[in-house]
């Protein structure tokens, strides 16, 4: 693999870039309580998958805090205008690749505002729950305008990485970011050993490997549609009369369910928090000690994140996957699928099949949510708990990044 001078080219810059991330991941902003940030960050799931998407820049409140969050937001947010816009619609489908830069940089610009709001909204926050000091205007000001460079400055990269590297940038950089909290939770593993749980760690080990190995055949499960195309007779030659397939993906919606159910489940703990902090109405700091107790942990928690990822999975799919669209470019193209007339025929075959895929893609998604859950509770142990979405982000960015490869050696093979 190495023997390839392109390749090994592409992999240096993705580790360069990457250490230059890295580097940026530790630099903070000033006037952190260090103590005030461990508590807020063990008490608010909300925060740890923040955590996620900013590369473990938010942990320590670095320069990078916001991570690439802010651009993967502006990107589902103009996948779901193309919903509602006809003309992003024709941008991304039918202009080719130059109606993509021009959605790219749609994407690019919305980042910005929502850079600054989330940077804005991250630093208030903060202050109020004690990790910052107070800041007057001019400090917040600089601040914010610190994390959105910082913001912009990782979505640089990460398109850096994209076009001379291997792999995607913004998987790459919150990859990552995961990996590098490996060495922590193992030392806390380490620091709470005790011999008498040896059992216990055979069985998470055991737990472990079935679970990684269920996420990969699920992630790359496909349910295969049989293709034929047409035979045609175009200059005495006779075309077509191919047979392929049309490969539904059981999860169509990756890890975006999960975080959909996270941002709703974090009202009822920020409603909870300040309902609780009322003086003189006591019902209604009844009302905040419920939400708090029953919607950050608990059976009842995990009985609404289960079913809001199960919900949100079919939502996702149906805003991105068009069976109509898809029957119109097979009907276009002069192929069929067997048994079945084209046009509305074969829109409604293909919904029946993505209806059902989905079902096992959502249950799939549901129970790799709230896995760290259960395993927490199972283990008392907070470093034995596997799942989630970081599992499957390193699932999926290991996965693609070793067909990037394959691809790459196959094309030095021609």
């Amino acid at each position: 693999m190495l023997g390839d001078p392109i390749l090994r080219k592409r992999i240096l810059f993705v580790i360069g870039a990457l250490v230059v991330f890295r580097i940026a991941a530790i630099i903070p902003i000033p006037g952190v309580d260090n103590d005030a940030l461990t508590q807020f960050f063990a008490n608010n799931q909300f925060a740890g998958i923040l955590n996620v998407f900013s590369g473990s820049g938010l942990s320590n409140l670095s320069i990078v805090m916001l991570g690439v969050g802010p651009y993967i937001t502006a990107s589902i947010i103009m996948q779901l205008l193309t919903m509602m816009s006809p003309k992003l619609k024709a941008m991304y489908h039918e202009e080719g690749e130059l109606g993509r830069k021009k959605f790219t940089q749609y994407s690019r610009l919305l980042t910005v505002p929502l850079a600054v709001l989330q940077g804005y909204g991250l630093l208030v926050l903060l202050a109020r729950q004690g990790v910052l000091g107070q800041l007057n205007p001019f400090d917040m000001f600089m601040n914010v305008l610190v994390v959105t460079a910082g913001s912009l400055f990782l979505m640089w990269i990460g398109e850096l990485i994209s076009e001379f590297g291997v792999g995607n940038g913004v998987s790459l950089i919150i990859f990552a970011g995961i990996v590098s909290r490996i060495p922590t939770v193992a030392s806390q593993a380490l620091t709470s050993y005790d011999p008498s749980q040896i059992p216990l760690y055979i069985a998470f080990l055991a737990a472990g490997v079935a679970i990684i190995a269920g996420v990969i055949v699920m992630t790359e499960a496909e349910r295969p549609v049989p293709i034929t195309y047409a035979k045609r007779v175009r200059g005495g030659k006779m075309y077509g009369g191919v047979s392929t397939y049309l490969p539904l993906r059981v999860n169509q919606a990756g890890v975006i369910p999960i975080i959909f159910a996270l941002s709703i489940l974090l009202f009822p703990q920020l409603i909870g928090g300040f309902l609780a902090g009322l003086s003189g109405h006591s019902y209604l700091q009844a009302i905040g000690e419920f939400l708090k107790t029953y919607f950050v942990h608990g059976w009842v928690y995990s009985s609404f994140y289960f079913v809001l990822v199960f919900v949100f999975t079919y939502f996702y799919t149906a805003v991105t996957f068009d069976p109509e669209a898809i029957a119109t470019n097979l009907q276009k193209s002069g192929a069929f699928i067997p048994g079945v007339r084209p046009g509305n025929a074969t829109a409604e075959h293909l919904a029946k099949i993505l209806t059902r895929t989905t079902f096992a893609g959502a249950l799939f998604l549901s129970a790799v949510a709230v896995l760290p859950l259960a395993m927490q509770s199972i283990t008392g142990n907070q470093a034995l708990a596997i799942g989630g979405t970081a599992l499957l982000i390193v699932v999926s960015v290991v996965l693609d990044l070793i067909k990037k490869m394959d691809a790459q050696l196959s094309m030095r093979e021609y």
